[in-house]
């Protein structure tokens, strides 16, 4: 009896297990639904429950080879933060052919308030097109009827006639991955090379098989019969072998979240193909894996490209006006980048080719990225600079594993200087010279030169962003701490500022700056050179501040740094899985003068310490002193290089914990 209640306990598990994990579309489980959070990872807001990637190839009398890629996916919605997974972005690419996107479908499944299993369909009024470049068209699709606890799915299939460029296929999110399956199958003919990233270890399975494959074509009939040329339809049968790619993984992590991380999808665990050669019955060999450099050739060869760089009698005149008496590079450098962001406007598309032609971009004052760079290259070459395109890959679209033109999808300008590469983007209308918008600092950019030569940039600017802060205060006899402050701004610092504060009116730049100060409330707060790119911005306020001077026992005990010392370390983990990456080299200083209050006297200072950060990655002078009634304090912190390996996470994370303690330590004042 007992054994038979066991089989039938063990029966229904298995039938339990077996619904959950039914992955067809349209057969989402109630377990599913029911469950309020990840079994594994309660703090993810979403979770793929299974993606499915399926790749072969068709063939076509009229276009030949082409892809059918088939995706689902079924996406588990927790809470209101991972509303946005219920979006999906499709992209369709065009050329010398199209994509074409076909069966889409999706649903949204939710419990009504009896528990019963509800279900919405996508409708066309959540679907949407975006032509977001001159070669790439977005479909975007919103879920209806999400809500917390809900299941979305969707599924769709791809078309395409570019067999060499094979869409990446990622197996990790930012969100925990319960089951994805990949299948990826190429005829004989064709023959790809695999490149794996991430630390997610994963096994890619290959195994060969026979195909046969049926075609219609149109051949003509014999004319001696009936007399003039007629053609049939025949259908055709083929047989080739054909090789199959397959990749399970189960239970894969999120992704998570670190400080200084920079791009987290170039850590992502994923797999994509390159075409490394063609090899068809009866004709020559064709061979596609190349080199670096033989992209960089071929990009700089198309006209939109190397062509576009060598006009230039549509800026002369005005170019030579704005440089007359200046012999400088950096004010050369300064004046045009300067001429070229107030003369044009970028349009949002990104691009390496020009899409209107840099004469009729300059005539229109709009243009795509290539537009707008190439044009200041052209420029900055015309006053005698050693200035270059640099290729890039946006951080939305990945990093370039191998040499393929598709790696790319920016562009922007180079000059060489003897300190290094001085790397412009004339897109942004709050740019600094040096300095890039995040979505474009992905690692390392392609430096292409006329002689067709080429070499990688990191992407990390060489200048460092400076903060300058001066505060005088005093210790009023109701303890509070009032004051003054200035600062200033350069580099990667002046341009958050101005995209943070440029479009704010004084109010609401107080209450935004007041937030990261507390306890201290400002006022009379002024900016200087929020709308002037290339200046460096001064904010300037007065303070009072409580709770920051604190009474024990008679004495006094409060921190020199006032409300600018660092709480806690952004590098609270053990150990990193990946580098640390500050965006650009970083210098701060500050000067702190505290007049101290009638009747009191300085019982302890903390410490002058010098520490260091590896071989000159990094700094920390602390050096306080007292002159009279005053106390002064500097303070200087440095990181040098942008860039730290993950190897060295411990030093780095001993030396904030170093600098945090020391900002944090009190003066100590007794009465006299």
């Amino acid at each position: 009896m007992k054994t038979n209640l066991l089989s039938v306990i063990i029966t229904m598990c298995f039938l339990n297990i077996s619904v959950a994990q039914d992955y067809r579309f349209g057969k989402v489980s109630k377990e599913e639904l029911l469950q309020k959070e990840h079994p594994t990872d309660p703090s993810a807001n979403a979770a793929v429950l299974y993606r499915e990637v399926k790749t072969e190839f068709q063939y076509n009398q009229d276009s030949g080879w082409y892809m059918v890629t088939d995706y689902f996916e079924r996406v588990k919605i927790y809470n209101k933060e991972g509303f946005d997974w219920a979006n999906a972005e499709i992209n369709l690419y065009k050329g010398e052919g199209e994509d074409k996107l076909l069966g889409l479908r999706g649903n949204t499944y939710y419990l009504d308030e009896n528990g019963k299993v509800q279900d919405e369909k996508l409708r066309k009024d959540g679907i949407f097109e975006e032509e977001t470049s001159k070669y790439l068209t977005q479909t975007k699709i919103t879920m209806p009827a999400v809500r917390e606890g809900a299941v979305i799915e969707y599924k769709y299939t791809i078309n395409s006639p570019f067999i060499f460029n094979i869409d990446e296929f990622r197996f990790q999110e930012i969100i925990p991955i319960e089951k994805v399956n990949m299948v990826f199958k190429t005829p004989e003919y064709f023959i790809y090379k695999t490149h794996q990233r991430g630390w997610e270890p994963y096994k890619v399975d290959k195994f060969t098989r026979e195909r046969s494959m049926s075609f219609r074509q149109l051949e003509p009939m014999d004319t001696r019969t009936f007399g003039k040329s007629i053609r049939e339809t025949i259908t055709r049968e083929i047989k080739f072998k054909e090789d199959t790619y397959t990749v399970d993984l189960e239970n894969v992590p999120a992704l998570k979240e670190e400080a200084f991380v920079g791009n987290l999808n170039n850590y992502t665990t994923a797999l994509q193909f390159e075409m490394s050669y063609i090899d068809f019955p009866g004709s020559p060999l064709k061979t596609y894996a190349t080199n670096w450099e033989d992209v960089s050739k071929s990009i700089y060869r198309v006209d939109l490209f190397g062509a576009e760089l060598e006009r230039k009698n549509y800026f002369e005149k005005d170019l030579n006006n704005i440089l007359q008496g200046v012999s400088s590079s950096e004010e050369k450098i300064g004046r045009i980048f300067s001429f070229v962001l107030n003369k044009m406007t970028w349009n949002g598309y990104n691009g390496y080719y020009t899409n209107e032609g840099v004469r009729d971009a300059y005539k229109k004052g709009s243009g795509n990225a290539a537009d707008i760079n190439l044009m200041l290259v052209a420029m900055l070459r015309h006053a005698n600079l050693e200035a270059n395109p640099v290729l890039v890959s946006t951080k939305s679209h990945g990093i370039p594993l191998f040499p393929t033109r598709n790696g790319f999808n920016y562009v922007i300008a180079g000059v060489q200087l003897p300190q290094g590469i001085l790397l412009l983007d004339a897109t942004n209308k709050d740019a600094e010279i040096g300095v890039l918008k995040s979505s474009i600092q992905n690692w390392k950019g392609r430096v292409v030169k006329k002689d067709g030569t080429s070499s990688w940039v990191s992407l990390s600017s060489i200048i460092p962003a400076v903060k300058s802060t001066m505060i005088a205060a005093e210790i009023t006899p109701d303890l509070m701490l009032t004051g003054k402050n200035q600062s200033r701004f350069t580099g990667n610092y002046a341009f958050k500022y101005r995209s943070d504060f440029k479009s704010l009116n004084e109010d609401a730049q107080r209450k935004k700056i007041e937030k990261d100060l507390t306890p201290a409330e400002l006022a009379n707060l002024e900016f200087e050179n929020l709308a002037s790119p290339g200046a460096p911005v001064s904010l300037k306020y007065d303070f009072e501040a409580m709770d920051l001077v604190e009474d024990v026992a008679g004495k006094l005990y409060f921190s020199p740094m006032v409300f600018l010392a660092t709480e806690e370390t952004p590098f609270k983990t053990e150990t990193r899985l990946y580098p640390i990456d500050f965006g650009y080299p970083i210098k701060d200083r500050y000067i702190v003068t505290i007049s101290l209050p009638e009747g009191y006297n300085v019982e302890s200072l903390p410490e002058n310490v010098v520490y260091n950060l590896g071989e000159n990655q990094g700094t920390y002078r602390y050096l306080i002193s007292q002159a009279g009634n005053k106390l002064q304090l500097s303070v200087e912190f440095a990181i040098n290089q942008s860039y730290i390996a993950a190897e060295d996470y411990g030093n780095l994370k001993k030396f904030f914990e170093l600098l945090i303690a020391k900002e944090n330590e009190k003066v100590v004042l007794s009465k006299a």
